[in-house]
């Protein structure tokens, strides 16, 4: 037939020119690649007993690793139950010892004036308003920056005299040098006939009968150790040390104003028998003695110091008690009386040149703070 390929030589010409290979070398190729194994075709034995081990080895390997992972979760989770159980355990107990101490914050660190406000008094209320206004005018005319949160309690405004008192280093008052402070009870016991101070409350405790003189010499010893030691401590940084050591212990802190409490009782006795022996006295115990709630000591004590750290704070009229008692001015501004003579007052008014100052601030004429004057 025509179409063979011995019939037409052109054909063997055409394809040599297209780049097709003889069939000579064709079969060249492939004896070529019958002599060298493709790398895609399996490994070989040898290779195959290297590999498995090492495979195995992995497999033993992570399943050690799941088991310790599984154990470890295991572990945690079990910890973190002991934990929430510890923890609801803690707040359940009664802050007693050491733990009341740690979580009794009675006199915090100093925060900003403006943001203190803008927490306490929200909204747009009138009243609101116009503290606001009081606290930017404080911060703006009269320079206080920042303040001290004082715990709100019914010790609140002793608390925050002495522990400026303690922090700035005060000295101790010159009468108190010249008395012996511990003797008070039984000297009023014995020399001015007083049995009934076995009626002096201490805070919640209503009645300490014959016990009273114990419990106040007790009081009346941390009241003079603790100022000597703070007064004795020159280093400022030394003294906020110690001040949040001493403000954290309320059981010992409680003492100290219970002290104070009794000193302001002994002062009045004595102005009590100076008025009526018609020597001079300061003009605010007169005013003392005028209300009809403390015309005498006896009254005075039964009316209204039983009653602090009990059912109620001190009031602002025996604040001139207290300073004339620790020999300081104490200067309180209170923030309801802006634009009044009663915004800015000294307690008392006729404190002496060479008296320390202490400065206070209330919102509401019962809850104290200390501000902080900008330097």
């Amino acid at each position: 037939m025509a179409g063979s390929a011995q019939d037409h030589p052109d054909l063997h010409h055409r394809r040599h020119e297209a780049g097709t290979p003889p069939p000579s070398q064709c079969i060249e190729g492939r004896s070529r690649l019958s002599s060298h194994p493709s790398h895609t075709s399996t490994d070989t034995p040898d290779e195959q007993s290297r590999v498995l081990p090492l495979l195995e080895a992995i497999s033993k390997m992570w399943n050690h690793v799941q088991q310790c992972l599984v154990f470890a979760v295991a572990v945690l989770c079990m910890m973190w139950q002991h934990f929430k159980a510890l923890i609801s355990l803690w707040c359940s107990i009664p802050c007693q010892g050491p733990f009341k101490k740690r979580r009794n914050l009675s006199v915090n660190a100093e925060v900003d004036l403006l943001s203190y406000c803008s927490k306490q008094w929200k909204g747009e209320a009138p009243n609101v308003t116009y503290m606001r206004k009081t606290y930017e005018d404080l911060y703006w005319n009269y320079h206080i920056k920042t303040l001290q949160y004082v715990k709100q309690d019914n010790y609140c405004v002793l608390r925050a005299v002495m522990f400026q008192v303690f922090s700035q280093g005060m000295p101790f008052p010159g009468w108190m040098k010249e008395k012996d402070i511990l003797k008070l009870p039984e000297k009023l016991l014995y020399s001015q006939g007083c049995n009934w101070i076995q009626q002096f409350s201490f805070g919640h405790e209503k009645y300490a009968g014959p016990k009273v003189y114990g419990k106040l010499r007790s009081c009346l010893e941390i009241f003079k150790n603790q100022w000597v030691e703070f007064y004795n401590c020159k280093d400022r940084f030394e003294r906020n040390r110690m001040c949040k050591s001493f403000f954290s212990d309320e059981a010992t802190e409680n003492k100290l104003y219970e002290a104070l409490k009794f000193i302001m009782l002994y002062l009045v006795i004595e102005a009590y028998e100076d008025i009526k022996s018609a020597q001079n006295s300061p003009c605010f115990f007169h005013f003392l003695f005028s209300r009809d709630t403390s015309a005498d000591p006896l009254s005075y004590m039964m009316n209204h110091l039983n009653a602090v750290g009990d059912t109620s704070g001190l009031e602002q009229a025996d604040l001139c008690l207290v300073g004339y008692a620790l020999e300081v001015k104490i200067k309180l501004f209170r923030l309801a009386k802006m634009n009044t003579e009663d915004f800015e007052i000294y307690y008392p008014e006729d404190y002496k040149r060479d008296w320390n100052e202490i400065c206070l601030m209330t919102d509401d004429d019962r809850n104290y703070n200390i501000p902080i004057k900008a330097i």
